[in-house]
């Protein structure tokens, strides 16, 4: 699992969720949507204080983090948050780690 937040990215959550920092955004699957990664689920967001987090990367004073329930999601893959230029939207890529035995 490899996680890449940019700074554009962590600009449009600082916009978007109008919250001063410190504060934590909870990134989970949702099933909802066509879903790049999984069929049926997509990345959502929240403001949450996490209660089992397996995983916290800190950014400009935003604690991103996956609870321990929701990492099936993440596994074997590189997740990239950035900002789509032309929409000024949040973008959410993700590339599969190769099987390696």
């Amino acid at each position: 699992m490899f996680i890449t937040i940019d700074e554009k990215a962590v600009n449009w959550f600082e916009k978007e969720f109008e919250f001063n920092n410190p504060f934590s955004i909870r990134m989970y699957p949702q099933y909802a949507g066509f879903g790049e990664k999984h069929k049926g689920y997509s990345l959502a967001f929240s403001i949450e204080t996490p209660a089992n987090a397996a995983f916290t990367k800190q950014v400009n004073g935003i604690a991103f983090y996956i609870e321990e329930n929701d990492m099936w999601f993440f596994e074997d893959t590189e997740t990239y948050l950035s900002v789509d230029q032309l929409l000024n939207e949040l973008q959410v890529t993700y590339k599969e780690f190769g099987n390696v035995h």
